[in-house]
């Protein structure tokens, strides 16, 4: 069962079983634009192995009877845009944290020990405003030697910023009690920038594809702040590895969070970014400077050394190889197709 199964990670993450022979339960209230293509995609490429349930997580009798008989949940729903939640904070909680709070009631209703996997982020951390930084060049580096090699690691507070992280953040530490108070086999992994194919980035969410939509299309980027800031972008690849890896070993990591980014090695500011697309599309990409928006941090690098012991996991993909294989995506599979749709619009390749 793939709650949010239509969305960005939750579609490659049932494609990836799929592929295996399995049955997929694909939940979604397709709400967020483009999300339709993604389950039109699982469903002409695996049939009836996939089982779209179109509902929304905010109502808990309408999904109880679809998550009863999962073999394992993975809940990947969620309102994503710090920006949104800003405007709609009501709807913000009810998504993110009473939405959560239905799936893990459905699991535990089930009155088996099912497995929920949940997709939180680093915003549980909050703004992170009490690190030093420096800057290095093109970006923003921590003055302290050990979080500047290895990242910040779950042992960092959390301190929720905006009501997103709020949300966030009450979700995280349910799902970690229903581990402790239910025996629920329930872990969270607090993920950083997720890029890749069948992503559909907007401004306020999924920005490394947004800036190559934008670039293809022709169209200035909107650049807030001065692009110094800095984040461990990880490709959907990696990202789905991760998650299957955290099943198969669920029985010992029921109640644990941990943190999934690119690491050091993927950490990257937005100029750096930028660059990369330039030197890809071979020629300069425009951009729009802006004021620093609510919440964003100037620097997130996640140590991913707890996950990795766990469960043997390792981002595998380096960043400018994740970019080519989006921006082959786009081209090819997405881009033209979309952009002419909406007509003002052109791809520019």
């Amino acid at each position: 069962m793939v709650v949010g199964g239509s969305g960005f990670i939750g579609c490659n993450l049932a494609d990836s079983f799929l592929r295996e022979g399995e049955d997929v339960v694909v939940l979604d209230n397709l709400s967020r634009a483009g999300v339709e293509s993604n389950l039109d995609w699982l469903v002409g490429n695996h049939g009836r192995s996939v089982h779209p349930a179109i509902a929304d997580i905010r109502d808990l009798g309408a999904i109880e009877p679809i998550l009863k008989d999962a073999k394992a949940i993975f809940h990947l729903a969620a309102q994503t845009a710090v920006t949104t939640s800003l405007q709609q904070p009501i709807a913000d909680f009810e998504t993110n944290a009473m939405g959560t709070i239905n799936v893990l009631e459905a699991a535990r209703r089930s009155g088996r020990r099912l497995p929920v996997i949940f997709a939180s982020t680093n915003k549980v951390y909050g703004t992170l405003e009490d690190m030093r930084l420096r800057e290095a060049g093109d970006r923003y580096v921590p003055a302290d030697e050990t979080v500047r090699s290895l990242g910040v690691s779950e042992a960092q507070p959390l301190n929720f910023r905006t009501p997103y992280g709020c949300s966030k953040g009450v979700a995280d530490q349910y799902v970690l009690d229903y581990a402790r108070s239910y025996g629920l086999a329930a872990a969270v992994l607090r993920m950083s920038c997720v890029y890749g194919p069948r992503q559909f980035g907007t401004e306020d969410q999924g920005w490394v594809a947004h800036f190559l939509i934008r670039a293809l299309a022709g169209e200035p980027i909107s650049i807030y702040g001065d692009g110094k800031q800095v984040r461990d972008i990880l490709h959907v690849g990696d990202a789905v590895a991760a998650y299957r890896a955290v099943l198969k070993s669920i029985d010992r990591l029921g109640g644990c969070a941990f943190n999934l980014g690119g690491g050091p090695d993927n950490a990257v500011s937005l100029n750096e970014v930028l660059h990369e697309i330039e030197l890809l599309m071979s020629r300069p990409v425009a951009t729009v400077g802006s004021d620093w928006r609510a919440g964003d941090q100037l620097f997130f690098v996640a140590d991913t050394r707890a996950l990795e012991k766990a469960v043997g996991w390792k981002a595998r993909i380096d960043w400018r190889t994740g970019l080519r294989d989006l921006h082959s995506w786009l081209i090819q599979d997405w881009a033209e197709a979309s952009l002419m749709k909406h007509g003002s619009r052109r791809v520019i390749a």
